[in-house]
């Protein structure tokens, strides 16, 4: 006989959420994994065996595939093996992608059929953008599936005319074309994110992997982005009229009253870093750091340091090493730089992010404007100083400065390949830091936006409303898939 907790196991709605690589993938998938656990369903946390390794290296207690209680739900872990035993391809970033595509569509497949003979069979599939061929696998076994979109929508606008082109874009004959769009402000060529405009290298592999995508939009029964309404009101508008879109965000406000130990993370986070933090006064601090992926080139980094250093402001600064997938190059900082620091500066590999920007010391965000990190930030209601590499990451910039208003641009154009010197960064930290009228305005920004985020995910707010629809839809779906096997 089954036991109490096998019994409440299968009676759940089981959803199969799939991430792709890095950090910056697997924190939005967990996040959607606790909100729809917290609403009693059975969730299923997959992604690449490389995500797995990362994860249990960091602790190996808590990522177990055993259903583990998560508010009204469970949360559970399966990993699928991915090809990256094969070294001798992992340094072509296409082959590895292609690889990573074989061995996902051939596992992945005998995963899913498993569910059901183990009991729990998958109501739904949630996929990543650069997954599209999980769509396929999704409709070859008669799945539903739905697409987590972790950029803004605005971004979501851009890939989406590009891809059927429905506006003019720059191109070769024409580099620099500004790029008009509806219910968008006017983008200019570096404003757009970098994979459209290389034709060559990494970001060529992913914007063909993410077009892939938007050529099968019609597979996903719907669209979820962590974004909420009031932040991108008239685009959101705009592109719900063209695709099943559902704003969800931000994902990362979980429920105060849910305790869990449930973590996903890939790196080993230092946790002193919050005792350093409580040692500072308020609003002194400056926080940067650049994401999980992309790493400034020695150089920037030379730089950034000496501008820490000139500003005399205080900093907490991540410096993490690139994931082995990555093209970026390990750094190092200046010859006797921490010891010129003295205690006013703290370097760490990693930490936590969200209760390091809420915390009272931070005044303000030295950041990629990944979107995570721009979600983190306007829910935190901490302004930015924006350096955006590569990725969406240009057009998230352009946001928060230009429509947000809660944040100042370090550079413009050549994508992040220009240097950015000493002095402007001295000078940009300085003006952060002061009483200036702007800066003054650019706090307020950021505290309004923060309201707006806690207001979209709170009872009755548009980002509850949406994700209580996509629960209630899952819900239905199966109860019908119940009926249809009785």
């Amino acid at each position: 006989m089954a036991s109490p907790s096998q019994n409440t196991k299968t009676s759940l709605v089981h959803v199969f959420v799939i991430s792709f690589l890095g950090q910056g993938n697997v924190n939005p998938f967990l996040r959607l994994a606790k909100r729809l656990a917290s609403k009693g369903m059975l969730v299923t946390f997959s992604a690449p065996e490389l995500v797995g390794k990362e994860m249990r290296a960091v602790d190996e207690n808590l990522i177990i595939d055993q259903p583990t209680p998560y508010g009204d739900g469970m949360i559970r872990f399966e990993f699928f093996e991915d090809g990256s035993s094969n070294q001798s391809i992992t340094e072509d970033f296409d082959l590895r992608m292609e690889m990573l595509e074989q061995a996902g569509r051939r596992n992945l497949t005998k995963i899913l059929k498993k569910q059901d003979d183990e009991g729990r069979p998958v109501s739904c599939i949630v996929n990543n953008p650069f997954f599209s061929w999980v769509c396929e696998i999704a409709e070859s076994l008669g799945i539903p599936n739905a697409l987590l979109w972790i950029q803004s929508c605005a971004c979501f606008s851009i890939y989406y005319h590009y891809n059927f082109n429905l506006v003019p874009f720059p191109s070769e004959l024409e580099p620099e074309k500004d790029v008009i769009l509806p219910n968008m402000p006017v983008l200019k060529y570096d404003d757009l994110p970098t994979f459209l405009l290389h034709s060559s290298g990494f970001e060529s592999v992913l914007k063909r992997i993410m077009l892939d995508q938007f050529n099968i939009l019609s597979k996903p029964f719907c669209i979820l982005v962590d974004s909420f309404q009031d932040l991108e009101h008239e685009v959101v508008k705009h592109m719900s009229k063209i695709c099943p879109i559902r704003t969800i965000g931000p994902l990362l406000f979980n429920d105060p009253k849910i305790i869990s130990p449930i973590r996903g993370d890939c790196t080993k986070i230092e946790e002193d870093c919050i005792e350093w933090l409580d040692s500072r006064p308020t609003s002194s601090v400056v926080y940067i750091s650049f994401g999980s992926v992309a790493v400034p080139d020695q150089e920037q980094t030379d730089e950034i340091a000496f501008g820490l250093l000139n500003s005399g402001i205080s900093f907490l600064w991540v410096m993490k090493p690139p994931p082995s997938y990555s093209v970026f190059q390990p750094v190092v900082l200046p010859d006797g730089f921490l010891s010129k620091v003295g205690g006013r500066g703290k370097i760490v590999t990693w930490c936590p992010q969200e209760q390091v920007l809420s915390h009272p010391s931070i005044a303000f965000f030295l950041t990629h404007c990944g979107w995570n990190s721009s979600m983190e930030a306007i829910s935190s209601g901490v302004p930015i100083m924006a350096y955006p590499q590569w990725g969406d990451q240009a057009t998230n910039a352009k946001y928060l400065v230009d429509v947000f208003k809660m944040g100042i641009r370090l550079s413009r154009g050549e994508n992040g390949s220009k240097i950015i010197r000493r002095e402007e960064i001295e000078k940009c930290l300085r003006e952060a830091s002061s009483d200036d009228p702007k800066v003054v305005e650019m706090k307020e920004n950021a505290r309004k936006w923060k309201k707006q985020a806690e207001e979209a995910v709170a009872e009755r707010g548009s980002s509850a409303i949406n994700i209580q629809a996509f629960v209630d839809e899952l819900k239905n779906i199966h109860t019908k898939k119940q009926e249809e096997n009785a």
